[in-house]
């Protein structure tokens, strides 16, 4: 069957260690067969990221700024025993925290749902989103330790030369630390209006939670904010379509949560979002079935896994052994990326292949076919292990499967059709 054709291009950005090898694979197996893949690539591999003094990662950025549109697989933010194992010029910095920087994002996180993998939280049937704020707060902060009998202070210095201080704590009596957090009213806009828009888009209720009876300024300038902008903008448009926003304390989201069947997005500060995408992963069944999208608040998507670069299979893979790993979540971040190019380009088939690659993955799993992180979860009888490598040509099987009952579907319609326009012609003709 003819390739589905492309107009506009994608920004690629591969990555490391196996989640690397894998792309490839989903690559192969999944896509060219099917899509005439257009792509502007970007190697964000460790390796060549040294090479360009992570000149590299910038410029993905710039590009999915000028496309709309990435695709990004799993990579390696070094530590000391990267640096020597790579050989790095320098500890270069997250790929992930460089681009979320960029593109001034927020990160949204759901669960894939499968037949036979139980959440952990019985009653939690549909996915729970989570809003997460990809700037500043611990991940933008400054940390000093404290000699015992120092005196800790905020200042402030405004444009004039005006200065504001107040005490932090005076440490007569022990040693300590400190540690300075920002944001920017910009930054909260942004994440706000990510979030209402994504709300609108995927048809879902949106909650905000933080801690404003605690941080009576900062929190409570992300709640102001976020009250601020739904009231000017996105009021009306939520009440037309039956959807709702609310703030709540984080630990009364918490407890409703636990007690929710899912199915809304929690929108968290930055630290807040980073323990509860994990926590939500954990309880849904794994880490490796769970998408992430980027979005900004001017309309600009990265798709990725949630997960990292798999190192302790990448090691086995060297050996020569077979690995068993779960491709899921990379499979799920190109066809989110390929749905939203084909939305933006209105490319409805490109649309449905999306659909139909998940759909085929899915089926994968119900007929007891899997990688062994799921085998061990699964509720399914007659499950059969599988290494990656397998995994992804039977998802391939199922989906040239679906393909061709949609072309016979659609044959045996222009035969009935052909039928009856002959049965429609008078006899006397």
């Amino acid at each position: 069957m003819e390739r589905i054709r492309m107009a506009t291009p994608l920004v690629e950005m591969d990555g490391d260690e196996m989640t690397r090898i894998i792309w490839k694979m989903i690559k192969d197996k999944l896509l060219l067969p099917f899509i005439d893949l257009k792509t502007e690539y970007y190697d964000l591999g460790l390796v060549h990221r040294n090479e360009t003094g992570d000149k590299v990662t910038v410029e993905s950025a710039e590009a999915t700024k000028k496309y709309g549109v990435a695709v990004k697989c799993a990579t390696i933010t070094p530590n000391a025993a990267r640096m020597t194992e790579y050989d790095l010029k320098g500890m270069w910095k997250s790929p992930n925290g460089t681009i979320r920087a960029i593109l001034d994002v927020t990160v949204f996180r759901a669960p894939i749902i499968a037949d036979g993998i139980t959440p952990y939280i019985p009653t939690w049937t549909k996915p729970i989103t989570i809003a997460r704020h990809a700037y500043g707060d611990v991940y933008k902060n400054t940390e000093l330790q404290v000699e015992q009998g120092s005196r800790a202070e905020l200042k402030v210095t405004d444009k004039n030369g005006n200065e504001t201080t107040e005490l932090i704590y005076d440490f007569s009596d022990s040693a300590g630390i400190i540690q300075g957090l920002h944001n920017k009213d910009k930054s909260i806009e942004g994440f706000a209006r990510s979030c209402f828009n994504y709300a609108l888009d995927t048809r879902q209720d949106i909650w905000f939670a933080s801690k404003d009876t605690i941080s009576k300024k900062y929190d409570h300038r992300f709640k102001d904010i976020f009250a601020e902008v739904f009231e000017k903008d996105y009021k009306d448009r939520f009440a037309a379509i039956g959807i709702e926003y609310f703030y709540t304390l984080i630990d009364d989201a918490v407890a409703r949560v636990i007690r929710s069947n899912g199915g809304y997005i929690w929108a968290c500060k930055n630290y807040d979002g980073d323990v509860m995408s994990d926590m939500v992963a954990t309880a849904y069944g794994s880490l490796a079935m769970m998408t992430s999208v980027l979005v900004s608040p001017d309309g600009i998507y990265e798709y990725e896994a949630a997960h990292g670069t798999v190192q302790r299979h990448y090691y086995r893979y060297l050996k020569g052994e077979k690995t068993s790993t779960n491709p899921v979540a990379t499979i799920y971040a190109w066809t989110g990326a390929l749905r939203k190019r084909g939305e933006l380009d209105s490319l409805p088939e490109l649309c449905a292949f999306a659909d139909k690659l998940e759909k085929a993955t899915l089926k994968t799993f119900s007929d007891g076919v899997m990688t062994g992180d799921l085998a061990a979860i699964s509720t399914l009888e007659n499950k059969q292990t599988v290494d990656t490598e397998m995994f992804l040509e039977e998802i391939n099987a199922r989906l040239k499967k679906i393909d061709i009952n949609i072309f016979l579907t659609s044959q045996s319609n222009r035969i009935k059709e052909f039928y009856f326009f002959f049965e429609s012609i008078p006899n006397s003709v």
